[in-house]
């Protein structure tokens, strides 16, 4: 596989992390430095470890994967960006901010990195150096991990008071890209 295809692919796969990062720095009050870096190591550690994984269990699994894949995604931004509108609507029950906790951006990055998982197979069956296009793929991933956080940040700052809820509302939006991609236009 050449070069440019795997770094085409590593930017690709990376597009649904940098939204959900964006939607982190718009959502999350004091978002900074620590906050991005902190995504970013976990977008791209995902990235990175869903291919290797994928690699790993082969052309086999390939239809279970595929079949349920977006499902996952769908349902865990979901939930994700349901809670953040609903805190939006209801700031009283809670600070009316949203935390990063390293649970939600692990549930983020699990969801954003499951299309990786069924490319990791299919680098197994092109015989692609997983070790390499993995690396590519979640430096990518970090990278725009932390740079997704820096332009949410900018854009919560001029969003304001509804930057909980439009985040909330673009990770939902982000799953229900998935499953309809999924669902009407897979070949």
């Amino acid at each position: 596989m050449e070069w440019v295809t795997i770094w085409l692919i590593a930017l690709s796969l990376a597009m649904d992390a940098f939204a959900v990062s964006i939607s982190n720095g718009v959502s999350v009050r004091g978002f900074g430095s620590r906050h991005a870096i902190l995504q970013g190591i976990c977008f791209g550690v995902f990235q990175f470890l869903m291919p290797v994984i994928g690699w790993f269990l082969g052309s086999s699994v390939k239809t279970y994967i595929s079949s349920v894949d977006h499902w996952i995604a769908f349902g865990l931004l979901a939930v994700i960006g349901s809670n953040m509108i609903r805190e939006s609507l209801h700031p009283e029950e809670e600070a009316g901010q949203s935390q990063l906790s390293t649970k939600v951006l692990v549930l983020q990055a699990v969801a954003t990195s499951i299309d990786a998982l069924a490319v990791g197979i299919s680098f197994a069956i092109l015989d692609v150096n997983i070790w390499i296009a993995s690396a590519i793929i979640g430096v990518v991933a970090f990278v725009l991990g932390v740079l997704g956080g820096f332009l949410g940040k900018r854009l919560g700052d001029f969003l304001q008071s509804k930057a909980e809820f439009v985040g909330g509302l673009v990770l939902v939006g982000i799953g229900i890209k998935i499953l309809v991609e999924h669902l009407f236009f897979a070949g």
